[in-house]
């Protein structure tokens, strides 16, 4: 599976919906996730289902991000279909106690580096609330190019991308 310096994931189990409802339970976390209409118990059990589908279907989905100094599930990062876009989507959140400290965009850069160097993707986007300037942020910084807003996951998002030749002539 795919590791960091400071991370290791692994793929999602039933047994991580408590702490995945217990984490997007904070309004600071969910507010750009969908808030409540998305982020509910509810709602989490049909998507850690899917993450545990897509990661048996395609081989990557996202997964729980695990800091190896402690063994602490922070957040969670990885690669997802977007939606019924036909698009891959890379993804990443953490917990308010790690904002700030460059792990976001260390879990992105690992799943992006997967993506084009091992699974041979040609193109992967990233979408965020528009109002999410760190998210914004992390996909600038690893290349990604704003494209485009439209509706995702129910509501309005920033959309970008990057190609495999872009990502890998920055590397």
């Amino acid at each position: 599976m795919i590791e960091t310096d400071r991370l290791r994931f692994r793929p999602f189990a039933l047994e991580d919906l408590p702490l995945l409802i217990e984490q997007r339970s904070d309004p600071d976390m969910y507010r750009y996730l969908g808030g409540t209409r998305r982020q509910n118990p509810e709602e989490l059990a049909k998507r850690i289902q899917f993450y545990i589908s897509c990661f048996e279907t395609h081989g990557f989905a996202m997964c729980p991000m695990i800091l190896k100094e402690t063994g602490e599930i922070i957040g969670g990062a990885g690669l997802q279909p977007l939606e019924e876009s036909g698009e891959v989507e890379v993804g990443y959140n953490l917990i308010k106690e790690y904002w700030g400290r460059g792990i976001g965009t260390e879990a992105a850069r690992a799943w992006l580096d997967h993506g084009f160097r091992d699974l041979g993707l040609d193109r992967i986007v990233a979408v965020a609330h528009p109002d999410n300037i760190a998210s914004r942020r992390i996909m600038e910084k690893l290349g990604l190019r704003y494209e485009k807003t439209q509706e995702h996951y129910g509501e309005m998002c920033v959309f970008y991308a990057i190609s495999a030749d872009e990502y890998l002539a920055g590397k």
